[in-house]
C-alpha cells in the first residue's frame, strides 16, 4: 500500500478522516487522503465520474450510489453512527432538552433555527412535522449553504438554535452544544464507506476501508463525536 489512496467524503466525517488518515500513515505506513464537501456535492461528483478510490457518505446516499453501480459490489459497509445535537451561541441561555416538551419549548422560543442540507437537516424538518410544528416553524428555519456547518450561523446571530451532527458542531468557536435530542425525537445518521467503481486500486482501497472500520479506529471516532457502527446493536 505504498501508493496514496484517495477518497471523497461529506463534511460530517472530514475531521475524523483527517485524524484516521494521519494515524494510518504513522502506524501502517499507508497513505490515504480524503477530499470533503457537502454530501449532495460529493454525490454529484461521483455521478459525473470523479476519480478516486473510496467514498464515505451517509448510508442512504451511499446505498443509492451503490444501486447506480458507482460502488463495487460487496464493498459497502457501515462505519460510524453520529447523533444530531442542538447548539446555541456561547453566552446565551441554554435550554433544557430532557424531554419532548423541553424540545418543543426550545423550538418555539427560537426566532431562527439553523439546519443543514445533509441528512440531519432532512430529519429535522421531518421531526417538526411529527411534532405538529411544521407550519409555525417553517418561516423560522434557516438552511446553511452546502458544506457549511449549521452552527456557524449562530455566532453572527443568523440563528439562535442549530441542529446538526455532533462531529460538525463540537469544535466550532463560540458555540455551546446543548445535547442530543431526547427520547423518541433522537436523530442519528450512519456513515458508511465503499470502494468506488472507478478505482484503479480496488484491493488496496478495500484494505484501507478495513483500517477505517477497525477496532483501533473506534477510539478516534468516539473522540470525534461518533461511535463505531458495529458496536451498536
Amino acid at each position: 500500500m505504498d501508493r496514496e489512496i484517495t477518497g471523497l467524503s461529506s463534511m460530517a466525517t472530514r475531521g475524523l478522516l483527517a485524524e484516521l488518515s494521519a494515524h494510518i500513515r504513522r502506524a501502517h505506513g499507508a497513505a490515504v487522503r480524503f477530499e470533503s464537501a457537502g454530501g449532495v456535492e460529493v454525490a454529484r461528483r461521483v455521478r459525473e465520474g470523479a476519480e478516486g478510490d473510496l467514498l464515505v457518505l451517509a448510508d442512504d446516499a451511499l446505498a443509492q450510489l451503490a444501486r447506480e453501480g458507482r460502488l463495487l459490489g460487496g464493498t459497502v459497509r457501515p462505519l460510524w453512527v453520529s447523533q444530531v445535537v442542538a447548539a446555541v451561541p456561547e453566552g446565551s441561555p441554554v435550554p433544557a432538552l430532557d424531554s419532548e416538551s423541553d424540545l418543543r419549548a426550545a423550538l418555539l422560543a427560537a426566532e431562527r433555527i439553523a439546519y443543514s442540507t445533509g441528512p440531519s437537516g432532512t430529519a429535522l424538518v421531518d421531526l417538526t412535522a411529527r411534532l405538529g410544528l411544521a407550519d409555525v416553524l417553517a418561516p423560522r428555519l434557516v438552511q446553511a449553504p452546502p458544506g457549511v456547518p449549521a452552527g456557524s450561523l449562530l455566532v453572527p446571530g443568523a440563528a439562535e438554535l442549530a441542529f446538526q451532527q455532533h462531529s460538525e458542531l463540537m469544535d466550532l468557536p463560540g458555540v455551546v452544544i446543548v445535547g442530543p435530542l431526547p427520547g423518541g425525537t433522537a436523530i442519528s445518521t450512519t456513515f458508511g464507506g465503499g470502494v468506488l467503481a472507478v478505482s484503479t486500486r480496488p484491493a488496496r482501497a478495500a484494505a484501507m476501508l478495513d483500517l477505517l472500520g477497525s477496532d483501533e479506529a473506534s477510539t478516534t471516532a468516539l473522540a470525534a463525536g461518533m461511535r463505531a457502527a458495529r458496536h451498536l446493536a
